[in-house]
């Protein structure tokens, strides 16, 4: 018996499409005609206006922040309430965009943030919501939409983990301000390593754009715009004119090849991984296993596990007989569990009461999730979930 988290992500139809792009006569590699192809295609995917392809879903979430910074007029709202599960370029992309990240419990249902606290943690000084929609579930509601409307707060959504997956039956990254996906490796469909940031805003995606090549003006596509600044500018050279302080993000032709061939498949991909999961929920042992997810909307690409106990000991023989089998794990689910016990945080966060987090820790000291994929058979679903019934937990 052999598991892993990710197997054979990679088609052969995606390397025939490299191997044309360097059979061409001077080809070139770096950002162009196919990056710019990719972005059209994904974003007639997805159903946006405007996206832009950089080399990590981590760079899409420090981009879009640092949009958020460049377009916020007013210093007073300085926070930007954040899950307590979900990656760590997250958290980080808030501090250092000098933000303060203000954590919320999750839904166990979901593994998205809980509404209830969202409510009490909003106040005059909050800028935005930054929701994960982790591994394949959707977290958004009707409800939250009405309060972020209301009260004319940015939601940005990241979709790294959860590509296809709907609410209300429209695709996550379509409803907030800036979406954020990623395709490394593991993820629904791969550039190898990539990200997207995606928009309806005409304004956000030539930011996008500008800050991903270092903040010159002349990446940003817009004509109009750039007269205007390189008017205001004479003194400088108008290939050279730097807009805002930030980093090189770009991805390439090699990348855009393979995304544009991967994205052909993605939505029967999806479909495979969700019949997947699904079987999988119908033959896990409730009495276990917490099961008793929000299906609605979702496209998992992993095996979410949450142990119903409470034993660290009976924890620890869990992952052994995994160990075992070689069934490949990772604890604390999305991120790692908690990011508010990870040691990055020590200088931001003081005096946490974890006891408002219950949910999270809960996932932190007894969340896994285990690989699903498209290729994976319904009798390996069985076996996997016969060698999990049987652990005396």
């Amino acid at each position: 018996m052999k598991h892993q988290l990710m197997h054979n992500n990679f088609q052969k139809d995606d390397f025939k499409e490299v191997k044309k792009l360097f059979n061409k006569k001077n080809p070139v590699l770096t950002q162009s005609r196919k990056v710019s192809e990719f972005e059209k295609k994904w974003s007639k995917w997805l159903g946006v206006k405007y996206s832009t392809f950089v080399n990590s879903g981590s760079s899409a979430n420090f981009i879009s922040i640092s949009i958020l910074k460049a377009i916020n007029k007013s210093l007073k709202r300085n926070e930007i309430i954040v899950p307590s599960l979900t990656w760590v370029s997250d958290i980080n992309s808030v501090i250092m965009n000098g933000y303060k990240p203000v954590f919320v419990d999750i839904d166990l249902k979901n593994l998205a943030m809980n509404t209830e606290q969202i409510k009490k943690k909003i106040n005059k000084k909050t800028l935005a919501i930054f929701i994960t929609h982790a591994q394949g579930f959707n977290g958004l509601n009707d409800e939250l939409l009405d309060i972020l409307k209301r009260k004319k707060i940015y939601l940005i959504e990241d979709v790294c983990e959860s590509h296809g997956a709907r609410f209300n039956g429209k695709k996550l990254g379509t409803f907030g301000e800036i979406s954020n996906f990623s395709f490394y490796f593991a993820h629904h469909m791969t550039t190898i390593e990539g990200g997207m940031i995606s928009t309806n805003d005409k304004k956000i995606y030539e930011l996008s754009r500008i800050f991903r090549s270092h903040g010159l003006l002349r990446e940003a596509n817009s004509p109009k715009y750039e007269n205007k600044i390189k008017k205001k500018y004479k003194l400088l050279s108008p290939q050279f004119i730097f807009l805002y302080p930030t980093l090189n993000f770009r991805n390439n032709e090699i990348g855009a090849c393979i995304g544009i061939n991967q994205l052909k498949s993605l939505n029967k991909n999806n479909i495979k991984r969700t019949l997947n999961f699904r079987y999988f929920l119908k033959n896990l042992n409730p009495n276990k296993y917490f099961i008793d997810f929000d299906l609605r909307g979702s496209c998992n690409y992993a095996f979410p596990i949450i142990l119903k106990t409470d034993s660290l000991k009976k924890r620890d023989h869990f992952e052994k007989i995994l160990n075992k089998y070689k069934i490949e794990f990772r604890r604390g689910n999305a991120g790692g569990g908690n990011q508010l016990r990870q040691p990055y945080l020590k200088n931001f966060i003081k005096n946490i009461n974890y006891k408002t987090f219950k949910n999270v820790e809960k996932v932190h000291n007894f969340g896994y999730y285990i690989g699903n994929y498209p290729s994976l058979k319904y009798d390996k679903i069985k076996k996997i979930c016969n060698i999990l019934n049987k652990i005396k937990i």
